[in-house]
């Protein structure tokens, strides 16, 4: 059996102002409309040997994940694995691994994907993984390992050796190159690209950790016994993963185990890693710009402009990125698009909110939008889906007022219940226990106004949520 095993935890800071902590790559729409996490799961589908497919992601991801799988894979039975903190890939593979053995016994097979990478050719990515699963059967630890295009001093590459099966030894793994020595990798045809798709059996895998990474094995062993292992979702114990030390799969184990294999694979594969990389989904015009959304340039070359709410207009620039969200721009060089992570440490360092947020904010219940943020109100547009619970909470540094756009909203203030329809409102006191419900079969729209001292989502003190976060 082949379990697809999608990893799901990266902020894609290299893609700000699009990709942000709230709402990361994995969630940005691509050229297709699309977003990656969509086309990861839909490709995932079509490769397992069952519907049933494992996420491993957080608990701020999961319900914007779940949401997301319904649409795109309406069939799958999907299931997830919660992290309560980024301890990177080798222990959050570790504790897949434990999962399917538990469901499926330790021959079964994961197919380890990152949810945010895109893959053109589905087909030979298919001939790839079945080739991946044959060798993983025989107890190969294996990867998928991509054909160069191009000398690239952004990934990790595998030098292959000799033939086995329907792959190929693997000699060593080789950290990111210089521009130099990633030529020669290119030019020598022995190398491919790590792009970080693993197969091997559960049994494997648990066992070659404790092999050569005792430490996170048995860590991982004690956080699933801690762990309510046949709850949905499953939500791995906070404490004991803690612990745990943060490494990646690769140095953990791959680097180091005997029975190592890769598949080389040509599918247009590509991690989106910068918006370089997105700019190359879009197509040129004469003087190489991209566009994406609404842009005028005038004697402007080599130029990528992507515009969400408003017309971009740029005159006399060349080799430029723009990217415009509404409530953040960048500017950057071409040639200096892999350094946006700085901009994003920056943010982080000063705490400013765009690190983390977009003006929209997607929620368990639903979204809300930010129209106004002063310094004496903030205006916001909720939307709440049907079935969609806010949390029973309270504020003690602000008061509230509720309008009704649309829908029919069920309300309570302290132990009183009331409904209001279109253009009704109600208003909140600070500290007054309140809670909003869309019990009707259309969206809820409100138009909310704070005022106070403050406005931080910190300000909210929350008593019940059906969403676990209180």
């Amino acid at each position: 059996m082949l379990i697809p095993v999608i990893l799901s935890g990266g902020a894609g800071t290299r893609l700000w102002p699009v990709s942000r902590k709230a709402h990361p790559k994995p969630f940005m729409r691509l050229a297709d409309g699309k977003t990656l996490a969509a086309s990861t799961i839909e490709r995932a589908a079509k490769v397992g040997s069952s519907e049933v497919t494992l996420t491993v992601t957080s608990r701020d991801y999961y319900f914007l994940t779940r949401d997301l799988y319904r649409e795109a894979a309406p069939a799958g039975d999907h299931h997830f694995l919660l992290e309560p903190v980024g301890r990177n890939t080798a222990p959050a593979i570790a504790a897949a691994a434990h999962w399917v053995q538990e469901r499926f016994g330790p021959e079964a097979c994961l197919l380890v994907l990152p949810a945010d990478h895109l893959i053109r050719d589905q087909e030979a990515f298919a001939a790839a993984v079945a080739a991946a699963a044959a060798l993983a059967a025989d107890d190969w630890l294996t990867c998928l390992g991509v054909h160069p295009t191009h000398a690239e001093t952004g990934y990790g590459y595998i030098r292959a050796g000799r033939t086995e099966g329907g792959g190929q030894t693997i000699e060593a793994f080789v950290e990111k190159p210089d521009a130099a020595t990633a030529q020669r990798y290119y030019e020598s045809g022995q190398y491919l690209w790590n792009g970080g798709m693993f197969c091997f059996r559960a049994g494997a895998i648990l066992a070659a950790l404790a092999e050569h990474s005792p430490d996170i094995a048995h860590g991982v062993e004690r956080v699933w016994q801690a762990t309510a292992t046949r709850a949905e979702p499953v939500e791995l114990d906070p404490a004991s993963f803690a612990d745990l030390r943060s490494d990646s799969i690769d140095f953990a184990v791959m680097e180091k185990a005997r029975r190592r294999a890769v598949v080389p694979v040509s599918c247009g594969w590509s991690d989106i890693g910068s918006w370089q990389a997105i700019s190359e989904l879009y197509e040129g015009d004469s003087h190489g710009n991209r566009v994406s959304g609404e842009a005028v340039l005038v004697d402007s070359r080599n130029t990528f402009v992507q515009g969400e709410q408003r017309l971009v207009a740029a005159v006399g620039v060349d080799d430029l990125v723009i990217v415009d969200t509404g409530d953040a721009v960048l500017v950057a060089g071409r040639e200096r698009a892999q350094d946006v992570k700085a901009v994003v440490d920056e943010l982080t360092r000063t705490k400013h909110d765009s690190a983390v947020h977009h003006r929209t904010v997607h929620r368990p219940w639903g979204r809300y939008t930010v129209l106004e943020d002063g310094q004496d109100c903030k205006v916001k547009r909720l939307v709440v889906r049907p079935g969609g619970v806010l949390s029973l909470q309270r504020h003690r540094q602000r008061s509230e007022h509720w309008t009704v756009v649309s829908g029919q909203a069920s309300v309570r203030l302290d132990d009183q219940e009331f409904t209001l329809g279109p253009g009704q409102a109600t208003q909140i006191r600070v500290g007054q226990l309140h809670r909003l419900e869309n019990r009707g079969e259309e969206e809820v729209h409100i138009i909310e106004v704070q005022t106070g001292t403050y406005f931080g989502e910190d300000d909210i003190e929350r008593l019940e949520d059906r969403y676990g976060r209180v």
